[in-house]
């Protein structure tokens, strides 16, 4: 992977601990989620005169990764309702990586470089720190919010599978992006309307801010990491995306106030190390 697209990802990590640090802090987590993921797709649809018509070989991955993407969001908005950003955060993006390394090296074939595995490894383990800074102990999850938090991972690890081969499958990467992001926002626009349709034209008036501001970071975020699997391993691009984790904890010490402690801080230096594993890899 090129040291530009590195920062890309970090960058794209950064933009996606922002946005769903403006779920947490909505009053109903699924319409914040669901408003934004509304205006990530009202913002592609703007682009979609732009790039033309999606090739008929990634039309299965956009339909698969649209259907992905849904159970992403109730899964996330439901371990978002009861659980703290700092643990929940953690928890979803934690399990991924492995997840789609394990995907990869299955149906793709991936194999990474021992420094990139050691790096992937590292991230990981500072993930699981972040999570649980004193072992079981610091575990305040009820089992339904901790069975949301895993079940996020898993579709996460499937979409970003199919998105990576659904961009691979695509002429321009561009296209399958802003596809994507318009049919995930015109089905959950859809789905917004029908649970809250009494309510949602008064919720977008009072949210249409965040929203905007959370779409727009989520359109470039996962757009970034698309962009980037098609020209680097989708197992590498996916563990990067994940040092997000340290920007969620950031975000969540000093906005949400959230407790820091002193194995956060190790798990923040074993996530850094993981970084330079990935790179030197």
């Amino acid at each position: 992977m090129t040291t530009l697209l590195f920062l890309f990802v970090l960058s794209a990590a950064l933009l996606h601990a922002s946005w769903n640090a403006l779920v947490k802090i909505s009053a109903d987590r699924f319409l914040g989620i669901s408003i934004i993921v509304f205006f990530a797709g009202l913002i592609s649809t703007s682009g979609l005169f732009w790039v033309g018509l999606p090739t008929l070989a990634s039309l299965p991955w956009l339909a698969l990764s649209a259907i992905l993407h849904i159970g992403y969001c109730l899964f996330l908005s439901r371990s978002y309702k009861t659980g703290d950003l700092s643990q929940v955060y953690p928890i979803a993006r934690g399990c991924a990586p492995l997840i789609t390394a394990l995907l990869s090296w299955l149906f793709l074939r991936e194999m990474l470089p021992p420094f990139a595995i050691l790096g992937v490894g590292l991230i990981i383990v500072g993930i699981i720190l972040i999570a649980f800074p004193q072992g079981r102990k610091s575990l305040h999850l009820d089992r339904n919010t901790l069975i949301a938090a895993i079940t996020t991972s898993v579709f996460t690890a499937c979409y970003t599978l199919s998105d990576g081969v659904g961009s691979r499958a695509s002429d321009n990467a561009l296209t399958y992006i802003l596809w994507l992001f318009a049919i995930n926002g015109w089905v959950m626009g859809a789905v917004m309307y029908f649970k809250y349709w009494d309510t949602v034209g008064k919720s977008i008036r009072q949210y249409w801010k965040q929203g905007l501001m959370g779409g727009l970071m989520q359109l470039l975020s996962y757009g970034i990491v698309i962009w980037t699997m098609s020209h680097a391993p989708i197992v590498l691009v996916a563990a990067l995306r994940e040092t997000s984790v340290l920007f969620a904890m950031l975000l969540s010490v000093f906005i949400l106030r959230e407790p820091f402690s002193k194995m956060r801080l190790l798990a923040c230096v074993v996530i850094v190390a993981g970084v330079i594993g990935t790179k030197l890899g």
